[in-house]
C-alpha cells in the first residue's frame, strides 16, 4: 500500500514538472505561438498558465481573458511576490490594484534604470520602448526624480512619444527630490507637460523646499504670486533675450533658499543669478553666453518641444485639484498659507510633517482656510493634516471651513513649551450642523478628553464613515460614552474603524450601536476586545451573534488574541440570520495550528453564502505545520487565503503588541 502511495505521488510530482515546463516554454516562445494560440487553451489550463506569464504579456491577454469572465490577478499577484514580496503583495486585492502596482513598479525601475531581481531575471522582455509604452497606458502615477537626468532628457528627444503617452493617461506626479538644482530642466519640463498640457490634476510632494512649492502651484489654481519666484522667472527671460544682461547678472547671486515670508510689500527684488544653481556657469551656457537654465515654463515649452509640439502657442496654465505634501516643514506651510485664499478649484488638501507644527503656524493656516471656505468658488472638501500639537485645532479646524465632508487629523503630544488652552475660541459651544462624511482622527498620547470628539459627533449626522486611532483615556474612564454617542447621533454609519483602542469593558455598547447603525465595514484591530474577561468564549458568542447583520461585508478583529475561541466565528455562517461576510481578517491573533483545523471544520459544516477572503498572516502555523496545512486544506474550497510563513521567534513580537 505504502509503495503504491509513493508511486502516485512520484507520478503527480513528475507530472507537475512537465507542466511547469509547457508554460516556461509558452513564456518563453509567446511571441512564436501568437495571442490568439494562447487564448484558445482550455480555460484550466489557462488559468494555471497565468502565474508564469511576463507583465507584458499579461497585459496582452487580459482584455479577452476578462471579456470571457476570466481575471488575470493570479499572474499579477505572482510578479508582485516578487517585486514586494509575498505578504505586501496580498495588500492588492483586486486585479486592477495589483495591475497597476506592478506596472508603476516596473516602469519606474526600467525608465530610470534602476535594477531589482525581477527587472534582472527579465530584462529581454522589460527593456524595450514596446514595455515602456505598455506600462505607460495602464499607469496612472508617475514619479518624478529630477536627479535622474538622462532617463528625463530621454523624454525631451527621442521619447517624446513616450511623454504624450504620459500626458494623456497620468492623473498624479510624485516629486519627490529637489526641483530647483543644476540640470532640472528636463524635470521642468516634464512637470510643465503633464501638468499643462496633460490630465494631471493631482500633485504630491515629498520634499520640503519653499521655493519648489511655489513653482509646482504657481499659477495652477491660485492667484498669490511668490516674489522670490517671480524674481527668479523674470532672470530667466533676462538670460533668455539678453547676453550682455545676462553677463552682468551671473556675477552676482540672490539666496533663494529661504521662503517667502510675511513680507508682500511690492518691493523690487533685483536680478541676480541664484546661489543654488551653484557650479561652473560655463557649463550650462551656450557659446552665445546665454544661460541655459530657466524656470519659466513658457520658455521651457518652446525650447524642448518639437516644431510641431504644444510649444506652437503661448501655454495655458493646468489646475492642482489634489495636493498632498508628504514633508510639510514651516516655510512650506507659510508658502501654502498665501497661496491657499484664491485657490478655488482646490478640492482635496493633505499636508504631514514628521515634526509637530507649532500652535501659531496652525492658527495661520486656519485664518488662509477661513478666507478660501468665505469665497462663493471654494471647492476645497477634503483636509488632511498632522501632526498637529492638541486635540482642540480640530474644532478650530472644523470653524475655519465647516463646508468640510473630509477631515483627518493627527495628534502629537509636545513635550516642551507652557500648556495649550484647549477651549481656545470654544467659549460658547457651537451645535451647528457639519456636512461631514467622513472623520479619521489618530491622537498619540498619554490620556485624551473624550469631549473634544463626542460634541464634533454629535453635530455630523450625515458621517457615513469614522476611523478613531490610538486615543487613551484617564484612568478609570471608559469608551462607553465614545459608542454610545456614535448609537445616538450617526445612525449613518456605514464604516467603522477602531485602532490601538481598549474596548474590553464595552461590550454592551458595542452590541447597543451593531443594533442603531446598517455598518458595511467594521474593523477592531488591537482593541483588547476579550481582555480581562471573566468568560472570553461567551463575550465572543455575544458579539458574533451581534454581528450577523445583513449589511455587514467587511469585518477585521486583528490582534485581539483570539486564540483558541477563534472556531466562534465560524457562527457568523450559522441559522437561519448567517452573515454576508466577503472578507474576514484574523491576523496577528496567536491561533495555533489546532485552533484552525477547529474552525475550519466547522466552518466547512457551515458555508459562508460568498466566497470568503480570510487573511491569516502572523499567526503561528509553523508550530505544527502538517495541522496548519491540513486546515488551509479544508478552508480553500470555500475562501480565498491570505497567509504567510510564520516564524516563531516573532512570538515575543506578537504578544508584547497585544498586551
Amino acid at each position: 500500500m505504502e509503495a503504491t502511495r509513493g508511486k502516485i505521488k512520484l507520478r503527480k510530482s513528475a507530472d507537475t514538472s512537465l507542466q511547469k515546463q509547457c508554460f516556461q516554454a509558452v513564456r518563453t516562445h509567446f511571441a512564436a505561438l501568437g495571442t490568439e494560440a494562447v487564448l484558445e487553451l482550455p480555460t484550466p489550463l489557462l488559468q494555471d498558465l497565468l502565474p508564469h506569464l511576463t507583465a507584458c504579456q499579461l497585459d496582452e491577454v487580459q482584455p479577452a481573458l476578462n471579456h470571457r469572465g476570466l481575471s488575470t490577478y493570479p499572474g499579477w499577484l505572482e510578479i508582485l511576490q516578487d517585486l514586494v514580496g509575498p505578504s505586501r503583495a496580498l495588500d492588492f486585492r483586486t486585479e486592477e490594484e495589483a495591475k497597476h502596482e506592478v506596472m508603476l513598479r516596473l516602469f519606474t525601475s526600467v525608465f530610470y534604470g534602476l535594477s531589482n531581481s525581477y527587472v534582472l531575471k527579465n530584462s529581454t522582455n522589460l527593456k524595450s520602448n514596446s514595455f515602456l509604452s505598455a506600462a505607460a497606458k495602464s499607469i496612472h502615477h508617475f514619479i518624478l526624480i529630477p536627479c535622474m537626468h538622462q532617463a528625463l532628457q530621454a523624454l525631451t528627444t527621442n521619447q517624446q512619444p513616450l511623454l504624450v503617452l504620459l500626458e494623456k493617461h497620468i492623473r498624479t506626479i510624485h516629486v519627490n527630490h529637489l526641483l530647483t538644482v543644476r540640470k532640472t530642466q528636463a524635470a521642468l519640463y516634464v512637470l510643465h507637460r503633464l501638468l499643462d498640457h496633460g490630465v494631471t490634476t493631482n500633485l504630491v510632494v515629498s520634499i520640503d523646499s519653499p521655493l519648489d512649492l511655489a513653482w509646482l502651484l504657481h499659477g495652477r489654481g491660485s492667484q498669490y504670486v511668490n516674489l522670490e519666484l517671480k524674481a527668479l522667472l523674470s532672470c530667466a527671460h533676462v538670460f533668455q533675450t539678453s547676453p550682455a544682461n545676462a553677463a552682468g547678472a551671473a556675477s552676482s547671486s540672490i539666496d533663494v533658499k529661504s521662503t517667502a515670508s510675511g513680507n508682500q510689500s511690492d518691493h523690487v527684488i533685483p536680478c541676480k543669478r541664484a546661489k543654488l544653481f551653484s557650479g561652473s556657469v560655463e557649463e550650462e551656457d551656450d557659446q552665445s553666453g546665454v544661460p541655459s537654465f530657466t524656470l519659466d515654463p513658457q520658455v521651457l515649452c518652446h525650447t524642448f518641444s518639437p516644431g510641431d509640439g504644444p510649444s506652437a502657442g503661448a501655454c495655458a496654465f493646468g489646475q492642482i485639484t489634489h495636493l498632498e505634501i508628504r514633508t510639510c516643514g514651516p516655510d512650506s506651510l507659510r508658502v501654502l498659507g498665501f497661496s491657499l485664499p484664491t485657490f478655488s478649484c482646490l478640492q482635496s488638501l493633505s499636508l504631514h510633517s514628521i515634526s509637530i507644527f507649532r500652535e501659531s503656524d496652525v492658527l495661520d493656516f486656519a485664518e488662509a482656510l477661513k478666507q478660501l471656505s468665505d469665497s462663493s468658488c471654494s471647492s476645497l472638501i477634503h483636509l488632511s493634516i498632522g501632526l498637529l500639537p492638541h486635540v482642540g485645532l480640530m474644532k478650530t479646524l472644523l470653524n475655519a471651513n465647516p463646508r468640510l465632508t473630509s477631515l483627518c487629523v493627527e495628534f502629537q503630544t509636545v513635550i516642551w513649551g507652557p500648556p495649550f488652552d484647549l477651549n481656545l475660541g470654544t467659549a460658547e459651544p457651537d451645535m451647528s450642523e457639519l456636512p461631514l462624511e467622513k472623520l479619521t482622527v489618530k491622537v498619540t498620547q498619554l490620556q485624551t478628553d473624550l469631549h473634544f470628539l463626542t460634541s464634533v459627533l454629535r453635530r455630523c449626522p450625515h458621517l457615513t464613515s469614522l476611523h478613531i486611532a490610538g486615543m487613551r483615556l484617564p484612568t478609570g474612564s471608559s469608551q462607553s460614552w465614545l459608542l454610545s454617542t456614535l448609537s445616538e447621533s450617526n445612525h449613518c454609519l456605514k464604516a467603522l474603524n477602531f485602532e490601538d483602542i481598549k474596548l474590553c469593558d464595552c461590550l454592551p455598547d458595542i452590541l447597543e450601536l451593531l443594533r442603531s447603525c446598517m455598518l458595511e465595514e467594521l474593523c477592531f484591530n488591537d482593541c483588547r476586545l476579550l481582555e480581562k474577561c471573566i468568560n472570553p468564549e461567551k463575550s465572543l458568542v455575544e458579539l458574533v451573534a451581534a454581528l450577523k447583520i445583513p449589511s455587514l461585508h467587511s469585518l477585521s478583529l486583528a490582534q485581539n488574541r483570539l486564540a483558541k475561541n477563534v472556531y466562534v466565528l465560524a457562527e457568523l455562517f450559522s441559522g437561519p440570520s448567517q452573515s454576508s461576510l466577503k472578507q474576514l481578517d484574523i491576523r496577528s491573533n496567536f491561533i495555533q495550528p489546532a485552533d484552525l483545523l477547529e474552525f475550519a471544520k466547522r466552518l466547512r459544516i457551515h458555508h459562508p453564502p460568498h466566497r470568503l477572503t480570510l487573511d491569516l498572516r502572523k499567526n503561528p502555523g509553523d508550530r505544527d505545520p502538517e495541522t496548519w496545512n491540513t486546515a488551509l486544506k479544508r478552508l480553500q474550497p470555500f475562501s480565498f487565503l491570505l497567509v504567510e510563513g510564520w516564524k516563531s521567534t516573532d512570538t515575543l513580537v506578537d504578544h508584547v503588541s497585544n498586551m
